[in-house]
């Protein structure tokens, strides 16, 4: 019974590290993609572009930390 309380608290703490690591590359990858000005195209076409690219992130973001209980159960099967 404790190496079972054992394991599945350290599946707790690596899934919190996965959703924190995924959060800490989200920010970085945001950051990083800061809108350009382009003049040759409308203002709409700008807004609805950037539009995109946030939710693009946040789907990659939303993604990762669904995927973080999967991957932390692959990685403690033994």
């Amino acid at each position: 019974m404790g190496r079972t309380f054992i394991k599945s608290y350290v599946g707790v703490c690596l899934e919190g590290a996965v959703i924190v690591l995924a959060c800490i590359i989200f920010s970085a990858f945001a950051s990083a993609s800061t809108p350009h000005i382009d003049t040759s195209i409308t203002t709409v076409t700008m807004i609805w572009k950037y539009i995109g690219e946030v939710i693009f992130n946040m789907l990659v973001l939303v993604g990762l930390i669904k995927g973080a209980d999967r991957i932390v159960k692959e990685m403690l099967e033994t």
